[in-house]
């Protein structure tokens, strides 16, 4: 870590923006508390005693240990309250850190398998960001696919939910692709995203986090994201990131969970700022906030610290993330605007 903490002023410069948050799974947003009172609201018997004995089970090696530990948490969600208890406890925070406008995941297979409709999981989510967005925070959805499970289970998934994309057309905007990424590259579903890609959806996918470089092309060029989520090995392709840069392919990039997973043994060595310094489109965000310890605000300020960002980089990222978004032309104006004015209004960023 750096030697000098953040100037306070800076700080609160940070945490107070308006920023837009694009890599958050709603079901990582399940606090250990939540999936205590859901359990018992449901009947479900959990593996763990406590929300302490579940909070000490959150010391993952890899990606697949934190996977078995986020499914068991999911099993709690059965009706359209949950997932409105759930997405409410989010949004409460996202508006605390100051974000304008999020764009969340959500994975329908991992309820579906259990009995739970698409379309209870959808109505509960709704309801809250509905409600959100009465308080200042804008949203979109997007449908993932579980990339473990065969590329048929997505495309059933894709024709079951098609009704709900006609219905929620203001919402529901796209999908993407998560879970297991090792050994599951993007091209084992070049058919469903193609399919997405006639409908006129937004498509975006997990790639070039735990597997490499080439998966980050494969989601480019077989099936056509408009953008990269994680993306921090790209850094190993010199032209990979000359393609980024060049093309404005946006990185949403989750500091935080990078760390959790072992993906950077320490803050300090997180290609973060080497992609930005090479004028690559890169976002903060919190993936699994509730899995790995901090929502938007603490990844921006413990990325920022460990790799001494100064005030413009700070800001790029902050422009990035509404630049990055699935907003329209006129929303995106009026939001980069409200950055602009509370950047130039707070404080100098002493750091």
């Amino acid at each position: 870590m750096p030697a000098t903490a953040l100037h306070p002023s800076f700080a609160s410069k940070i945490s107070h923006a308006p920023k837009a948050e694009l890599h958050i799974h709603i079901e990582g947003s399940l606090e250990p508390e939540l999936i205590f009172q859901l359990a018992q609201r449901n009947g479900v018997k959990l593996a763990y005693d406590s929300v302490e004995a579940l909070r000490a089970a959150y010391a993952f090696t890899d990606l697949q240990s934190f996977l078995d530990i986020y499914y068991a948490g999911a099993s709690v969600l059965l009706t359209e309250q949950d997932f409105y208890d759930m997405t409410r406890a989010y949004t409460e925070r996202a508006l605390a850190d100051c974000v304008a406008h999020a764009e969340i995941f959500f994975d329908p297979q991992t309820h579906t398998e259990r009995g739970v409709p698409i379309a209870t999981v959808v109505a509960g989510i709704e309801r809250a960001l509905a409600e959100a967005q009465t308080r200042g925070l804008s949203s979109k959805l997007i449908l993932c696919f579980l990339r473990h499970l065969p590329e048929e289970d997505a495309l059933a998934t894709f024709e079951a939910a098609r009704p709900l994309f006609a219905q929620y057309p203001h919402r529901l905007i796209g999908v993407g692709l998560d879970s297991s990424e090792a050994g599951h590259p993007p091209a084992k579903f070049e058919r469903v995203f193609a399919q997405a890609r006639a409908a006129g959806l937004k498509l975006v996918a997990h790639a070039g986090e735990e597997g490499p470089p080439a998966y980050i092309y494969e989601a480019l060029d077989l099936l056509h994201v408009d953008r990269i989520d994680h993306g921090v090995r790209s850094l190993e392709d010199p032209a990979l990131v000359a393609r980024l840069a060049q093309e404005r392919i946006a990185l949403t990039v989750c500091p935080l969970s990078n760390l959790k997973l072992r993906v950077f043994d320490d803050m300090t060595q997180h290609t973060l700022k080497a992609l930005l310094d090479e004028g690559v489109a890169v976002t903060v965000n919190s993936d699994d906030p509730a899995y790995f310890g901090g929502y938007v605000n603490a990844n921006y300020l413990a990325t920022i610290e460990a790799l001494e960002l100064d005030d413009a980089a700070a800001y790029t990222l902050l422009r990035n993330s509404f630049e990055a978004s699935f907003i329209t032309p006129a929303e995106r104006a009026a939001l980069l605007a409200r950055l602009e004015q509370h950047w130039l209004a707070a404080l100098p960023g002493e750091h």
